[in-house]
């Protein structure tokens, strides 16, 4: 490679689910050019393309590997946080689900940052995004959309839990209503049976462009300010470009026009806290000189905690998805197990705990999540028997956490805290979303098709609910993957990006990923965080 520094008017730092959607986009004008960096490799393994494979990438070299500081709300427990490390992001690495959330949920982002973050304005978005499975094969398009299907082959539990929803007295509804969603059949980002990431469909057709420039095994360090503009009075300091290392060379990728970050929710805010760009006391402790004193970059953190319940099933879960007649059905036909993006199946209730902590009218408070295996060990263990999952969700906790450097150096990890059930209330509102699941189980339908035994927690058949729902929920409750807000997007003074995403106390730089959020939907965020990457692209290009 020439030593020569890389120049391109935008600089794009991270090929994730938003970066991808935004380098995609900017790349359709032909007067500009794109540089996007990926510290991960290509995604080349088979694994990242077959959907029910995805816990296979978990500790690998597709993952940032992170996890958090010790839980005292779990028991003192650390979390295993997979983040996807490969062209994709986390769209490469996560369970498929395409679940928008209500619109309330966008009508309090523009609450937070303007009107142009209201569900009315981006409801055109999503349609843009999202492409009916009748369409062609979008790998080989040029308008970027992601494609959004019925699942090919569910497992007949999934019905099974379904009727339960409805045995229990909940609506079963079509998915990604705005209002009044309530249980229904996943829809899931998949082409024919395959994994659709946003590597499949943003980028592959457009790196046919000459003004495109993809760069994996990329690994951005910092940001470089132009000090001498910093130093003129009343003026900012301006992002001129990265500092990158490149296949383990150090290189510095200039940008004429921008650097826009889209490393999510973990590694925005690290490389901006690197760069100088964050709370003071915490730069001036690891010795990074300050460009900008942004207290709120880091903080902020919201994720949703999942806590479940797995029964011991009578078989046809997903337990011998891995048998050999199965991988033939799906490499001969992409179909069969290996389809199965596992979660196959979700509702929206609205638990006896909202009204007495204030959660706004007609929202639900917990998301009931299904899978026809027993997900258990965080996603860490092979399945250890024919069981059903069926889990709660958190859906909009009051607890806050960070994220804050070890050190100055860009290869330590950060430091992850999202203070899982640090609020009480959180404690309380799970409790009632487990005691949902709880009902579940016990429906007709559900016993119908398991034996009474218990997977996880073991030997909970021998406990009364409210026993398995507390061990649960200290001792097995994780991640779903959805950290958001740590660079927040806002109209008062203090939010980290304003409402153009523009990072506040300095020029040329801006944030598109799930970091903006001011507060995290009653959804999954793959789908708000592709949005974030197509509203951006059109503020850079002022449409």
């Amino acid at each position: 490679m020439s030593a020569k520094p890389l120049v391109a008017d935008y600089v794009v730092v991270g090929a994730g689910s938003a970066g991808a959607a935004l380098a995609a986009r900017l790349s359709e004008d032909p007067s500009v050019s794109v540089l996007l960096l990926e510290a991960g490799d290509p995604d080349a393994a088979l694994e990242l393309h077959v959907p029910a494979a995805f816990s296979k990438l978990f500790r690998g070299r597709y993952d940032w590997n992170y996890d958090t500081v010790a839980q005292p709300g779990l028991d003192g427990r650390t979390v295993y946080w997979p983040r996807g490390k490969t062209l994709g992001g986390s769209s490469s690495l996560n369970a498929m689900m395409w679940v928008r959330g209500f619109a309330a949920d966008y009508d309090g982002w523009a609450d937070a940052a303007g009107p142009g973050w209201s569900w009315d304005a981006l409801v055109p978005y999503f349609g843009r995004v999202e492409r009916t499975e009748d369409a062609a094969d979008p790998t080989q398009g040029t308008d970027g959309a992601q494609p959004v299907e019925h699942q090919r082959d569910p497992r007949p539990h999934t019905a099974a839990f379904l009727q339960a929803a409805r045995e229990a007295g909940y609506p079963v509804t079509p998915a990604n209503l705005p209002n009044g969603q309530g249980f229904s059949q996943t829809m899931v980002t998949h082409h024919r049976g395959a994994r659709a990431s946003t590597a499949d469909t943003y980028l592959r057709p457009a790196r046919r462009r000459r003004n495109l420039r993809v760069l994996t095994g990329a690994f951005v360090r910092r940001v470089r300010f132009d000090a001498a503009v910093g130093d003129r009075t009343g003026e900012l300091p301006r992002a001129t470009g990265v500092y990158v290392d490149i296949d383990g060379i150090a290189r510095h990728a200039s940008a004429r026009r921008e650097v826009i970050l889209c490393g999510g929710a973990v590694n925005t805010p690290q490389l901006l806290m690197l760069s100088g760009v964050g709370p003071a006391d915490h730069l001036a402790d690891h010795g990074i000189p300050l460009v900008a004193d942004a207290p709120e970059v880091g903080a902020n953190l919201q994720d949703h905690l999942v806590s479940g319940l797995a029964p011991a099933a009578r078989g046809g879960t997903l337990y011998t998805a891995e048998k050999p007649a199965q991988l033939v059905r799906y490499l001969a036909a992409r179909r069969g197990m290996l389809t199965s993006n596992v979660a196959e199946a979700y509702g929206f209730v609205r638990t006896e705990a909202a009204d007495r902590f204030g959660a706004p009218p007609g929202l639900p408070d917990i998301e009931i999540i299904f899978a026809p295996a027993p997900y258990v060990g965080e996603g860490l263990v092979p399945l250890p028997a024919e069981g059903i999952t069926v889990g709660a969700i958190l859906l909009q906790p009051r607890s806050r956490g960070t994220v804050r450097l070890a050190s100055d150096n860009p290869a330590d990890k950060p430091l992850i805290d999202p203070a899982y059930l640090s609020d009480q209330a959180d404690v309380e509102t799970l409790l009632a979303g487990l005691a949902v699941c709880e009902r579940l189980i016990d429906t007709q339908a559900l016993t119908a098709v398991t034996t009474g035994g218990w997977v996880q927690p073991p030997g909970g058949e021998r406990m009364s609910p409210a026993e398995r729902d507390e061990l649960s929920l200290r001792r097995y409750s994780h991640t779903l993957y959805h950290p958001v807000g740590t660079a927040r997007m806002g109209r008062d003074e203090a939010s980290v990006v304003d409402t153009q995403l523009r990072v506040r106390g300095v020029e040329g730089l801006r944030v598109a990923d799930a970091s903006v959020m001011p507060t995290i939907v009653r959804g999954h965020t793959n789908a708000a965080a592709i949005v974030i990457g197509e509203v951006a692209a059109d503020l850079i290009r002022g449409h």
